[in-house]
Parts: C-alpha cells; structure tokens; sequence
C-alpha cells in the first residue's frame, strides 16, 4: 500500500503518508486486490460525528477507467451511511471523479478548521490547489455546482 500511495505522490494525486500512519490507520483503509496484488486503496477518515474525509484514493495506473476507483469510493461512502454520518468531502486535484460520483465544489472554507490539520505538514501549504468536494449523505440533494 506504501509503494502504491508513494507513486502516486510522485504524481501529486495524494499527500505522502509515512508507514507509521499508515499502520496507525490501516483499518480506515478498503483495498482493491487481484492476481496481480494491490491494485488500489482509499479510507474514511472521521473528523466528527457528521464529517468524515475520503483519503488516499489510489488506483494502479494499468487498472484506471475500470470502475474500480468508483467501487472503492461507494465503499467508503457506504460504510459513511452506515456510521450515519451526514457528510464526506474529499480535498482533491481531480474533481471531475468525484463530481461524476455525486460529489460537489464547495469553498474550502465551508469545512471545518479541523480538517486542515493535514495540510499544515504539505509542502504547498498554505498555497494548496486542491478543490474541496462534498456529498452530503442525509437526503439533501447530491448535485453538482
């Protein structure tokens, strides 16, 4: 999962995450596997009772535009509707993904502060281009903006 995440860092997709993190969270993480191996990850991380953050959605590059990155999206977004939280959101630099997904562009600053705890140690901070994106998952509409 290290290497995975590691070369998708390379590509600025997602933030580096060290393997001490990622041993302290690896029950936040779903993963895609094949005869091949890993194939792709992501986790649900909650921040609060109502908002959890979709991460490190990484898929091999020789398995993209297979539905797999949407598989694992719908699983974290499951396990979200079953803890009953009202909200996920993604910070990203591919929205078109998750906007095909139900998500929405929202300002960053709609989120909470809390959630900005990540980007203090990333080296484009504070200025980030990632776009914040949300679903809400408690029956308001799920739209694009």
């Amino acid at each position: 999962m290290k290497e995975l995440l590691d070369r998708a860092v390379t590509n600025g997709n997602v933030l580096p995450r060290e393997l001490n993190e990622l041993y302290e969270n690896v029950r936040d993480f779903y993963v895609y596997v094949d005869e091949r191996g890993l194939g792709g990850c992501v986790a649900l991380h909650i921040d609060m009772i109502d908002l959890a953050e979709v991460r490190s959605l990484v898929v091999h590059e020789d398995l993209r535009a297979q539905g797999i990155g949407a598989q694992l999206l719908d699983a974290v977004v499951q396990e979200a509707r079953n803890l009953e939280i009202g909200r996920v959101y993604a910070l990203t630099r591919v929205e078109p993904f998750f906007l095909r997904n139900g998500f929405r562009i929202v300002d960053k600053q709609e989120l909470p502060y809390k959630v900005y705890k990540d980007c203090m140690r990333c080296h484009l901070f504070p200025g980030c281009d990632e776009v914040a994106v949300v679903k809400d998952l408690n029956g308001k509409a799920e739209g694009n903006t």
